[in-house]
């Protein structure tokens, strides 16, 4: 694919950098050379210097061949701007990222695709999100809904206690006969290889796991791993960020009592005006006083969402050391992710890769609807569409040929889940989620052109 990102921002280089490692013809655009000199000497990729909104520009970047422009500098009109002008230069399909949720909102409403933006992503909002999916699932480190929720993928760190640890996946699937659930990758406790689980591969303590499940397989997992859900009632937020501002809005919406601490007085006392069912405090959250003042210790999840990574993992390890049962980190360096569940932080969320997330399923082949990447872990899930005729249509699943490396962790057919073994038969229309290392992406997206 021929793509064009104008921003070479945190999110426009870490998406770059992504997509040159599979091989796209990648232009980024930007007009600050600083930012372009790394991307230019360490990615095999086009850096063109400029504004994204001069025509000219667009023009020499080859805009009339684009298969995809994604916008993502740090200007909301800048990147409403590119896209309009993208697509009527001939660009196939244009991405804008926002910061104003209000567009996410009335999107239905307004229609931005006539004015030529096909997609708008808020890595905000996405940030937001998952924060809510975390403290819903509490006892998992890693979530990701599916069809509002049909399937669920949630990762989680097996302790010596939960059930399975020793057994194979064909033993633990025993344990309960009614299938609801299907592990779909496994990274063993202090490296880095991620495997493709099998019948017979075994559960060992420390793996970090992650599984496919519906509705009712949610309740077995907690069963089975030896996890305990917390009704989340008390959550304390660090930073006022649009991401913080978001979750406690969302959070007090739900009935959830929410303390937000922001150092800065003038953004505090906005806050306040704006959320006016949550507690604003005025105050530095690293500060341990303030924190137990603030009765951190009767908190049930601890978010840190400051615009400094580092404030955000200390806060959290403070938390954790007050024995707040869930704690949720902003990062910006993806390095962090590897430090994690060692340093005990249960979650740490980033940005640019819930954005990359949400743009990567517009470079797969095939009809790809929802895609995410397994956060530290080398593998990828993708929901596809079943097209008629394609080698996927009309099949057994033991009757495809699925690379080893790939599997199927469920099936969604007319708004159901399904988790699905090889005598289930793929319909038209039926939404798949794959489970595949990057090395068997291609064949997989072949069973489903």
């Amino acid at each position: 694919m021929k793509i064009i990102i104008a921003g070479a921002g945190e999110v426009g280089f870490h998406l770059a950098k992504l997509l040159s490692y599979e091989s796209q013809n990648i232009t980024l655009i930007d007009p600050v050379k600083e930012n372009l000199h790394y991307a230019d000497t360490h990615l095999d990729i086009r850096a063109l210097r400029g504004d994204a909104t001069s025509i000219k520009i667009l023009q020499e970047a080859n805009i009339h061949d684009a298969d995809l422009v994604i916008s993502v500098t740090s200007s909301e009109t800048t990147n409403i701007t590119v896209c309009v002008l993208a697509k009527q230069l001939g660009a196939k399909r244009t991405i804008a990222r926002i910061t104003n949720t209000e567009f996410l909102d009335f999107q239905n409403e307004i229609g931005f695709q006539q004015f030529g933006i096909d997609e708008l992503i808020s890595p905000e909002s996405l940030a937001s999100k998952e924060i809510e999916l975390l403290l819903n699932q509490s006892a998992f480190n890693d979530s990701y809904e599916f069809e509002n929720g049909a399937l669920t993928m949630v990762g989680v760190s097996l302790q010596r206690t939960a059930q399975f640890v020793g057994k194979t996946v064909q033993e633990a699937g025993e344990i309960f006969p009614e299938v609801h659930f299907m592990p779909i990758a496994i990274q063993r406790f202090g490296t880095q290889y991620t495997l493709i689980p099998r019948g017979d591969t075994q559960f060992k303590e420390g793996d970090q796991v992650y599984f496919i499940t519906t509705t009712d397989g949610v309740a077995e997992l907690y069963k089975l791993t030896g996890k305990t859900k917390h009704v989340m009632k008390n959550v304390m937020i660090l930073g006022g960020s649009n991401i913080g501002k978001q979750t406690a809005k969302h959070l007090s919406a739900n009935g959830v009592n929410v303390k937000l601490i922001e150092q800065n007085a003038e953004k505090a006392f906005d806050l306040a005006d704006e959320l006016s069912e949550t507690l604003v405090i005025n105050g530095d959250g690293r500060n341990v006083e303030l924190l137990q003042e603030e009765s951190i210790h009767e908190m049930d999840a601890f978010i840190a969402v400051t615009g400094n990574s580092e404030t955000n993992i200390l806060s959290c390890l403070m938390a954790r050391s007050k024995s707040v049962n869930k704690t949720i980190s902003l990062v910006e360096n993806m390095d962090y992710f590897q430090l994690s569940h060692s340093i005990g932080i249960d979650t740490l969320i980033n940005k640019k890769l819930l954005a990359a997330n949400n743009i990567f399923r517009f470079i797969r082949k095939g009809d790809v609807v929802a895609m995410t990447k397994l956060n530290n872990m080398n593998a990828e899930l993708l929901e596809f569409i079943v097209k008629a005729g394609s080698p996927m249509c009309d099949k057994f699943i033991k009757d495809v040929n699925i690379p080893r490396s790939a599997i199927i962790g469920g099936v969604i057919r007319d708004g159901i889940g399904n988790i699905v073994l090889g005598s289930f038969k793929v319909r038209e229309g039926d939404r798949v989620v794959v489970c595949s290392l990057p090395r068997s992406i291609s064949k997989v997206e072949k069973l489903f052109l």
